[in-house]
């Protein structure tokens, strides 16, 4: 790209560039972010200072450039965080139009400045392991009202594992019941870019009333075991499963991100059940992204029970559950398999693999 001088890089055209508002724009190696607003350019460095998201692939806000990635805020002009993080900025760069040209000088007026942050209480080292006894974590998925209560299937033989748990193997078990956290949704940040899928999580780090924390400290840093428990809803998973999966992207990224896998030595089983069938397809699908996460599973990893596609007396098919005491004993038997692999795991009896089939990429921070 031809330059005025060894000190300006030509961008192009300036009537060209005034016809958006905000645009990313190249010059030899330097990338900005390029705006135009109330008949003046502004031009700072494209890379965001979170995780390096392209400013100028975000949006104007007054005179603010916005990240497209998970929306914090720049001057247009002079780089600086929004107001109460004006010490948190990006580089700015000086304009200049010449010959209906418009340049920039190569090097920044003002330097990238990050605001100290404290780390988040999720940012450690997932290898390091309380000390003690194995620890078994229950996961309910199964929708409820609580101000009425129902008999869920699932949960029943879920509680009955954990009581296994506690009563012939002395180990701490703990239930969690999805539907008792608050959290979002998943906001497709990996939609946007692989590395805008961050660890902790994007929406852990921006709201602080963010329930998930809960499900990411008990699944990465606390439990050894974890039964999955969901009822079939239209031949699929309950809606809350797949609220936290999505969820749990985070974990997973940081393994095609960094080679970092989070969960080493832990061990899954199911529980599923439904007054529907398709019992084969809901384990498939869990089993597939439990192993993509890290978990691994012991021989025969699920229980389940469902009376067919036919049977719509769901009221026969609680009574079939409160009372078959093979579907229960087959709970307390899944524990027992999942705490065999899991003792063999934490004394390194068990191998470890690398993960096949993606090569891991790196996840470079901002220019």
């Amino acid at each position: 790209m031809a330059t005025k001088d060894d000190d300006w890089l030509d961008l192009g055209p300036a009537d060209l560039l005034k016809q958006k508002a905000l645009q990313q724009v190249t010059a030899g190696r330097l990338k900005l972010a390029l705006s135009w607003r109330d008949g003046a350019f502004g031009a700072i460095h494209d890379g965001c200072n979170h995780v390096g998201g392209p400013l100028g692939q975000g949006t104007l806000d007054g005179d603010y450039v916005v990240c497209p990635w998970h929306h914090w805020k720049f001057h247009r002009v002079t780089g600086e965080g929004e107001p109460g993080y004006e010490k948190d900025c990006v580089p700015k760069y000086e304009l200049r139009e010449a010959d209906g040209r418009l340049y920039v000088r190569a090097q920044p007026s003002t330097r990238r400045q990050h605001l100290p942050h404290a780390p988040h209480a999720l940012d450690r080292d997932p290898a390091v392991r309380a000390p003690g006894p194995l620890r078994i974590l229950g996961i309910s998925t199964t929708v409820m009202d609580p101000a009425y209560p129902r008999y869920s299937t699932s949960e029943a033989l879920l509680a009955t594992a954990l009581q296994h748990a506690r009563e012939q193997h002395n180990l701490q078990a703990e239930m969690l019941a999805v539907r008792d956290l608050k959290f979002r949704s998943c906001e497709g940040y990996y939609s946007k870019s692989a590395r805008a899928c961050t660890w902790p999580c994007s929406i852990t780090q921006m709201d602080p009333k963010d329930e998930m924390t809960i499900v990411y400290e008990k699944l990465v840093f606390w439990a050894d075991v974890v039964i999955f428990a969901t009822p079939i809803r239209w031949g699929a998973a309950s809606s809350l499963w797949f609220k936290m999966a999505e969820r749990l992207n985070t974990v997973q990224n940081q393994v095609t991100l960094r080679d970092r896998v989070m969960l080493r030595d832990k061990v899954a089983g199911l529980i599923v059940t439904g007054g529907q069938d398709n019992v084969q397809a809901v384990v498939g699908q869990m089993l597939c992204f439990l192993g993509e996460l890290g978990y691994q599973f012991p021989q025969f990893p699920f229980v389940a029970h469902s009376r067919g596609w036919s049977a719509e007396d769901m009221e026969r098919n609680v009574a079939f559950v409160q009372q078959d005491a093979g579907l229960h004993d087959g709970a307390r038997a899944l524990l027992d398999r999942c705490l065999t692999l899991a003792t063999q795991l934490q004394a390194g009896k068990a191998p470890l693999y690398e993960r096949g089939g993606r090569k891991a990429s790196g996840g470079e921070g901002p220019g």
